[in-house]
C-alpha cells in the first residue's frame, strides 16, 4: 500500500513543470536539472532557516549544486545552441 503511495509523494515532493521553451532534447534535459536545483535549495534553505543547519553547510550545499548545474549546463551544450 505504501508502495501505491510513493508515486503521489515523488510528485508532491519533486514536482516537475512541463517545459515550454525551445525544444531540443538537451534544452529539456537541462530543463530537467534546473528544476531540480531549485526544489534542492529551496530545501537546504529552509533547513537552514528552521536551524537543522548551520549557514556554512547551507553555502557549501549550494555551491555543490549550482556546480552540478553549471557542469551540466556545459556538457549538454546549451551554451553553444543559438536561440534564433
Amino acid at each position: 500500500m505504501a508502495q501505491e503511495q510513493e508515486p503521489e509523494l515523488q510528485n508532491f515532493l519533486y514536482h516537475k513543470s512541463s517545459y515550454r521553451g525551445k525544444f531540443t532534447p538537451q534544452r529539456l534535459v537541462f530543463n530537467a536539472n534546473l528544476q531540480e536545483f531549485a526544489t534542492r535549495v529551496t530545501y537546504v534553505c529552509n533547513l537552514q532557516t528552521l536551524g537543522k543547519i548551520s549557514a556554512e553547510d547551507a553555502y557549501e550545499q549550494i555551491s555543490q549544486l549550482w556546480e552540478q548545474l553549471k557542469r551540466s549546463y556545459l556538457e549538454l551544450g546549451i551554451a553553444s545552441d543559438t536561440e534564433h
